[in-house]
């Protein structure tokens, strides 16, 4: 009886498969090798760059948005880096700044971070509140309008920070908290027996004395000044409340007080009106509420710009015309 003949097919079969197999594993591991070098070497951006990520940007069109900037140039090791380590729904909207030659990986660790980009904005003191929405709205980083034009006085100057995209009136909004947080707690400190019956007065003679001087060591004397004359029942006599007065805060006098506008009758003109006006008539910073809130003790009843960017105070009408006379000399030179 002959023998059958051996099946060599199959051996040979296996033989191939387990080689393919073998090869397709080898490429799959040089591949993953290739893909890990890539997501974790440094990038081709060659300097800073800030890139915005809406909200809403999926993965696929965050690494588009990134490639498209420079800051990286593989979108697919991107998005299978993230999936990888389970960082790609965390992925967060916002303005970011890369640095030169990032890596992907840490690409995606600071869009998951969530630390946008901050900005910021100077309000400075003094300034009415139709000034600072000028200012807001020429703000190129901020949104939106301004729903209206807070009441005179209502906003604390300071420099505030945020992420572009904010709103305007966010900014607005915070200052108005700020401000009524502050007037409270100083007023809670304040001075026994001060000639005022409100925070709102405190804040109507810290806009005074804000606007009467930019020198903050100045402010308590300053304060302590209107408060003496507050107490004999003397008129404040205050150029800025003039100012106002004229003006309501709208635009700049652009031009110097004349006779008749001392004598002009207006809510705000502290020479024909007895004590405190209406209202502020400017925003006030923290040093001007502290100065008013904790005065200098002084016999000061007057105050006059001395030439150098300060103010000579006298006791006495005399001793005031005499320094009244020293700063016109000093104008006309």
């Amino acid at each position: 009886m002959s023998e059958e003949p051996k099946n060599t097919t199959r051996p040979a079969f296996l033989k191939w498969a387990s080689f393919l197999l073998a090869l397709i594993v080898l490429t799959c591991a040089i591949l993953a090798y290739t893909a890990q070098v890539r997501f974790l070497a440094p990038g081709p951006l060659q300097q800073d760059v800030s890139v915005m990520i809406p909200r809403g940007a999926g993965l696929e069109k965050i690494s588009d948005l990134l490639v498209k900037e420079g800051v990286i140039d593989d979108p697919l090791v991107f998005q299978l880096g993230a999936r990888y380590t389970q960082r790609s729904k965390n992925l967060k909207a916002g303005e970011y700044l890369f640095p030169a030659q990032i890596s992907i990986d840490q690409a995606i660790g600071i869009l998951e971070s969530g630390k946008s980009i901050v900005y910021s904005v100077t309000i400075p003191e003094g300034k009415t509140s139709q000034e600072i929405v000028d200012l807001l709205l020429a703000e190129p980083t901020l949104e939106g309008t301004i729903n209206l034009t807070p009441d005179e006085g209502s906003l604390l100057p300071e420099t505030y920070h945020f992420v572009r995209g904010d709103s305007r009136q966010s900014i607005i909004d915070r200052m108005q908290a700020d401000l009524s947080k502050t007037l409270q707690e100083l007023w809670d400190k304040r001075q026994e027996n001060l000639p005022l019956k409100s925070p709102q007065e405190a804040l109507i003679l810290a806009s005074i004395v804000e606007k009467e001087t930019g020198i903050a060591s100045e402010r308590p004397l300053v304060a302590g000044v209107f408060v003496n004359r507050l107490n004999k029942s003397m008129r404040l006599q205050s150029d800025p409340t003039v100012t106002y007065g004229i003006t309501l805060g709208k635009a700049a006098l652009g031009r110097s007080l004349t006779r008749a506008d001392l004598k002009a009758l207006t809510a705000y003109n502290t020479y024909t009106i007895d004590g405190l006006p209406p209202g502020p008539i400017a925003n006030v910073g923290r040093s001007a509420l502290e100065a008013v809130m904790q005065p200098a003790a002084t016999k000061y009843l007057y105050f006059v710009a001395d030439g150098t960017g300060g103010h000579a105070f006298a006791r006495t009408l005399k001793e005031h015309n005499k320094n009244v006379r020293i700063w016109r000399s000093v104008q006309m030179k």
